[in-house]
């Protein structure tokens, strides 16, 4: 059984490092560029990191006791006031989208045409309203879920993202991805919020098994809405990573459904054929982007590491290696960290390093940029915590 107390220590010291550097006492919120050291390069503020942000401070605050720290709780309140009162963008047909990034003030400084920002927003209003019994909060969050909802599966317009005729609609397994973590997120031990969205779980789940695609060979990124292969690199391309983080998120869910088939599908298909397909036999480590045929993928990043898909594969292995105990799981798990932990952890300033080239060498050394916040890392770390302690509970009663 693997140790869990270098895990601890490492989430211990993720935590300390966004406390000690991130928080912008000033005017509320987060930095969310923060260099090796910790020290700000860019004042910019993004929503889904932001809201990210809000979420992991919660969640820890919430559910292990070792966080249910004051400075902790103030860092979740200060995020979130900053969220509700800069986040939306209004516009002609109602409150609008959240920004995708704000100046430090709070001054919206552009907007996706996506659903990211919302649905971060969301899981952060709901986290931190069961801590403090926030019903409005709650409200916010349900709000903004079912303007979600009608944009993915009504009217997208307020997307301010025509549809062309050169380009069918494309379920992405990103939008059903994100839902189904939205649904765990709103109903947990609420039953009439559970009974309110019963039958979106099952749609998102749908969608998602859409994209086992070449005989139950390969799981793809995109499809098109019918659950048919794609043309071209959009058609081909496979996020191992992804794939990876759809698993667990199936096998949550079939695990609380006592759904066996879909369990088996989780393990199966979504982590064991993108690890296969994704890892670097020469290397180590796992890809960031592949083509199915084996073309050389047009994403100038593709055979980066990136930090997120190791995230990502450490939590499946060790839910499915929790839940079925074959050792094969375990060995990927081991496997998985020992990569992970050599090449991405900053023993001198702490925190990761989110951008490697295929051969393992930092090329960008910030620790929290656009894309990279208080998230990943920490959720990666707080789950297997959780996990390992499960087991060693299981091992010793």
């Amino acid at each position: 059984m693997h140790d869990p107390k270098p895990i601890q220590t490492e989430l211990d010291r993720v935590v300390d490092f966004w406390l000690k550097y991130s928080h912008d006492k000033e005017h509320g919120g987060f930095f969310n560029c923060l260099g090796k050291d910790g020290k700000v390069y860019d004042e910019l503020k993004y929503v889904w990191l932001q809201g990210r942000q809000v979420w992991m401070y919660s969640r820890l605050y919430r559910t292990v006791e070792r966080f249910h720290r004051p400075e902790i709780l103030d860092a979740a309140k200060s995020g979130a006031a900053f969220l509700q009162k800069f986040a939306r963008v209004q516009a002609s047909s109602g409150a609008g989208k959240c920004a995708f990034c704000l100046t430090r003030d709070g001054r919206a400084v552009k907007v996706q045409r996506t659903i990211f920002s919302e649905c971060f927003y969301v899981m952060a209003m709901d986290e931190l309203s069961r801590i403090t019994q926030d019903k409005e909060m709650q409200a916010d969050a349900e709000s903004m879920m079912d303007r979600l909802i009608f944009w993915v599966q009504t009217d997208s317009s307020d997307l301010s993202r025509p549809q062309l005729p050169g380009d069918p609609p494309v379920n992405s397994m990103a939008v059903p991805m994100m839902l189904l973590c939205l649904v765990d997120q709103l109903t947990e031990g609420r039953t009439d919020v559970a009974e309110k969205y019963k039958d979106l779980s099952g749609w998102c789940v749908e969608r998602i098994i859409q994209h086992i695609q070449r005989d139950g060979n390969a799981i793809l990124e995109n499809v098109t809405l019918t659950g048919k292969e794609l043309p071209g690199c959009q058609g081909r391309l496979q996020n191992p990573g992804h794939a990876l983080e759809a698993g667990w998120f199936l096998l949550e869910y079939a695990l609380k459904k006592e759904d066996v088939q879909l369990q088996k599908t989780a393990v199966d298909k979504f982590m064991e054929i993108p690890f296969h397909t994704g890892w670097d036999k020469q290397h180590g480590g796992l890809f960031y982007f592949l083509d199915v045929d084996g073309h050389c993928p047009t994403q100038l990043e593709w055979n980066m590491k990136l930090w997120w898909p190791h995230c990502e594969a450490l939590i499946a292995y060790l839910m499915a290696y929790s839940h079925s105990r074959a050792p094969l799981l375990l060995d990927r798990f081991k496997l998985i960290y020992d990569y992970t932990f050599s090449h991405f952890s900053d023993e001198e300033h702490g925190e990761w390093f989110g951008y490697l080239s295929r051969q393992g060498e930092v090329v960008l050394d910030f620790k929290g940029g656009p894309f990279k916040g208080f998230f990943h890392v920490p959720r990666c770390l707080y789950m297997c915590e959780k996990l390992l302690d499960g087991l060693l509970e299981r091992q010793d009663s």
